[in-house]
């Protein structure tokens, strides 16, 4: 399969808010505002789309239809993972889990986004080779 678009769509209590936050905290742009109906794409990556539903309208999913997204992450990796934090810091996000160096080669950090969702912005690193040989990954493709 190949695509032309990748694209994710929020169950919103307000999408033109939700869509507000993307843009001025990560860069979106509004394309489409219907107020029942938002779509985002991102500055630097037009082929990359987050789209925003009044999580009641009939067009959204019967079977999730007015209910609050719950375990949605939504990851950037990034190339200054230290800038993004103070970044974020400094715009007063609130941050549910600060910036951490994982042994498996990640240093990321998250915070919360309306609607339930949650952003990790994260940055890849060497890998601990002592937690690579543990896990039985040490000389592995990729390690």
């Amino acid at each position: 399969m190949q695509f032309t678009m990748i694209g994710m769509a929020v169950a919103a209590e307000n999408p033109t808010a939700s869509a507000a936050w993307f843009v001025q905290h990560f860069g979106f742009r509004v394309g489409v505002d219907l107020g029942w109906y938002v779509n985002t794409q991102h500055a630097d990556h037009p082929t990359m789309g987050l789209d925003f539903v009044q999580r009641d309208h009939p067009s959204w999913p019967q079977a999730t239809r007015g209910r609050t997204v719950v375990g949605t992450l939504l990851a950037f990796v990034v190339a200054d993972v230290e800038a993004e934090y103070e970044r974020a810091r400094s715009a007063g996000l609130e941050i549910v889990m600060p910036l951490v160096t994982e042994p498996w080669g990640q240093r990321r950090f998250q915070v919360a986004a309306p609607d339930g969702l949650f952003v990790e912005v994260l940055q890849a690193v060497a890998p601990d080779p002592q937690w690579l040989a543990d896990n039985g990954l040490a000389g592995e493709p990729g390690a």
